[in-house]
């Protein structure tokens, strides 16, 4: 047990020594030189001080024997760090424990306590003040592979005692108290601006500055183990600090999620770092967040386009079967009479095929390959035009309900530029969708409403620009999407319907034709409350446009002319040469660019038109065209293609007296195309 410093008893003493003796030497003068009476008063004063300053010290000392036999006995046997200190802090007492966990040096509780934790003041104030509200208080203080239980109690209003019990970490430790700490709180890293974190082998968070208190938790610090507050890493993220800190691993940077918040992400750069000769992990934090979104926002772009990649393949190949399988039944119909046996099988089977054609355009539309046709519309005649028909969809109970709020509210409902049979079909399916959403019944509500963007939207991992927008949603009170598939319902052949019911075509076209005609749509749903679908179109500020003349589907008169035609495809290549030869045309044919480039070498052969497929092997229709115009420059060109015009419009543009016909085609299709040009 020691004691340092001296106590007030002590110093009391001394002061009563000094003031009798001066007094005693000036009562002394004044007898020896009978200098009057004041000098003999002033003596008497200090004799008269010394007395009571040494009766106040014998008091002192009396008190501070009691006190100091009551803590000796208090804390002589204690196993844990015992001290009895003064309001400031200054150590008047300490058990052998205290010495020998702290050393015999220390002066004062806040130099033993910053031994082993960065500033300890916060913490020592924290608790004196409790005391002295409540008589006591307690604080764990967590370290490595330890928490450092720190007492007080409040002896006198002058002395308090102090007790400082370690007790290790249990194994299976995963959540430490939430109450700030000083070691949680104090560093010489507090200003830095930068988010800086410090952990132990175990995990247990030492330190966590100003600026990543800031980021974690708003400035409300808590203590927490590193797997408590990061997740994400595809092993357990203890597993990697403890890597880092034995040195067994680099550190380096990881992007984690924040534990419990989904959509919270953090960079983290982690490295082996010693400090007071124990071994732990220097965190350094950025905000990932928004790097994340914009991560996610690519993946989710690059898998949509490598699925409409793959649909539009697909629907490319299925549209030159089904050119030939329609073309040849047209060929067929032309022998047989309605009242030939087979002319009804015939009728089946180019029915069937065009119904191939409707599914295949579907898969196009997601694609966005699909041909357009688009015109200046408004949404609000649109609805009125399509009223009649919607209504025919609608079953029992349930009722449709048109909401044009931009009428309501004053303002005119912009003008859009997009093919009105595509639009057409989008509200088609969405309200179908909505109608077998509610098998209780109820109402589908369809709004338009002008809307104008201050500054860009953020939602759904997409970005739409400020600016004005002609909004239509579709509203219903069904049975909701569950969350986990409100990512996927855009997606081809994801349905939530029963076998049978649906092909899960329906929504991946609607997302394709509002992308291709430049809109958003957005998709909002609560289980057991209903579903809303918003698709938002950039208002057009051009000039009307014309919709582009469709093709004529009637039968032509003969033809006369040459006929090149080029299609690396055999069937359909035989289709349309029967087709063109049956109308008075001489067809010459090539499987490929680099054949029909070999039979245009011949100077003498004239050639009225080019029919050409844009996809080939090798050199390309738009390609192999343009080659041929340099030395016949007059040849007009027929465009096929099972893709989209859109993908072709840039080529075609340089291509003059070009005209593009999307498979798949019928006979008249494709005689009237050529008719058409030749006439």
């Amino acid at each position: 047990m020691g004691r340092v410093d001296v106590d007030r008893g002590g110093r009391d003493g001394l002061l009563a020594l000094a003031a009798g003796g001066l007094g005693l030497i000036a009562i002394w003068a004044v007898l020896l030189r009978e200098d009057g009476p004041l000098p003999a008063f002033v003596g008497i004063v200090l004799v008269l001080l010394a007395l009571a300053l040494a009766a106040r010290a014998h008091l002192a000392r009396h008190r501070s024997e009691a006190a100091g036999n009551l803590a000796f006995r208090l804390m002589a046997d204690d196993p844990a760090a015992c001290f009895m200190t003064d309001a400031a802090g200054h150590v008047i007492l300490r058990n052998l424990a205290a010495e020998a966990r702290f050393g015999t040096e220390v002066r004062t509780l806040h130099d033993a306590l910053g031994r082993h934790m960065l500033h300890p003041a916060e913490l020592l104030l924290r608790l004196q003040g409790a005391a002295d509200a409540d008589g006591a208080a307690r604080e764990d203080v967590p370290g490595h592979a330890s928490v450092l239980r720190l007492t007080v109690h409040r002896a006198s209003p002058e002395e308090y005692f102090w007790r400082a019990d370690e007790m290790a970490l249990p194994k299976d430790s995963a959540v430490l108290p939430d109450r700030p700490t000083a070691v949680a709180v104090g560093s010489d890293l507090e200003e830095v601006p930068v988010a800086i974190m410090t952990f132990g082998p175990d995990g247990v968070m030492r330190i966590a500055n100003h600026a990543a208190r800031e980021l974690m938790w708003k400035g409300d610090i808590r203590a927490a183990m590193f797997h408590d507050l990061f997740e994400g890493l595809g092993r357990p993220v203890s597993e990697w600090l403890a890597d880092v800190v034995a040195g067994r691993h680099p550190g380096g940077s990881e992007v984690l999620r924040v534990r419990g918040e989904e959509e919270r992400f953090l960079q983290i750069t982690l490295r082996r770092h010693v400090e007071g000769g124990r071994p732990g992990a220097l965190a350094i934090l950025n905000d990932a967040t928004r790097l994340k979104t914009m991560e996610a926002q690519f993946a989710q772009s690059q898998k949509m386009q490598a699925i409409g990649q793959l649909a539009g393949g697909i629907a490319h190949d299925f549209n030159n079967l089904l050119t030939a399988i329609s073309g040849h039944c047209d060929l067929l119909l032309l022998r047989h009479g309605r009242e030939d046996s087979d002319f009804a099988d015939l009728e089946q089977i180019r029915q069937n095929a065009n119904r191939a054609a409707s599914l295949v355009g579907q898969l196009l539309a997601f694609s966005r390959k699909q041909t357009l046709n688009p015109e200046v519309l408004d949404l609000d005649d649109v609805l009125g035009d399509l009223t009649h028909l919607l209504n025919r969809l609608m079953v029992e109970k349930v009722d449709l309900v048109l909401a044009p709020m931009g009428r309501v509210a004053g303002r005119p409902l912009g003008r859009i530029r997009a093919d009105k049979r595509q639009v057409e079909q989008v509200l088609i399916n969405l309200v179908v969708n909505a109608r077998d959403a509610m098998p209780e019944g109820g109402d589908i509500r369809i709004e338009t409403e002008p809307v104008t963007l201050a500054e860009d939207l953020q939602r759904d991992r997409a970005t739409v620009p400020a600016g004005d927008y002609t909004v239509i949603r579709v509203v219903d009170h069904g049975v909701g999407i569950p969350d986990h598939q409100q990512r996927q319902i855009f997606e081809p052949f994801f349905t939530t319907k029963r076998v049978g019911e649906g092909t899960g075509l329906g929504l991946s076209m609607a997302y394709g034709i509002v992308k291709q005609s430049g809109g958003f749509i957005f998709v909002d749903s609560v289980v057991g409350q209903g579903t809303t679908f918003s698709l938002y179109f950039p208002v057009f500020e051009g000039p009307d446009q014309a919709p582009v003349a469709e093709v004529r589907r009637l039968a032509t008169k003969q033809g006369e002319g040459v006929i090149l035609l080029v299609e690396d495809e055999a069937s359909v290549r035989a289709f349309a040469s029967r087709a063109l030869s049956l109308r008075g045309y001489t067809v010459l044919e090539a499987a490929n660019a680099e054949e029909a480039l070999a039979k245009l070498e011949d100077r003498s052969l004239h050639v009225d038109l080019f029919v050409t497929d844009v996809v080939m092997p090798g050199m390309d229709g738009p390609a192999w065209v343009r080659r041929a115009h340099l030395e016949r420059p007059g040849v007009k060109v027929v465009f096929m293609s099972g893709y989209a015009e859109d993908g072709l419009a840039e080529d075609q543009a340089r291509v003059p007296n070009s005209v593009f016909l999307p498979k798949p085609f019928s006979l008249n299709d494709l005689t009237n195309t050529v008719q058409g040009l030749l006439s």
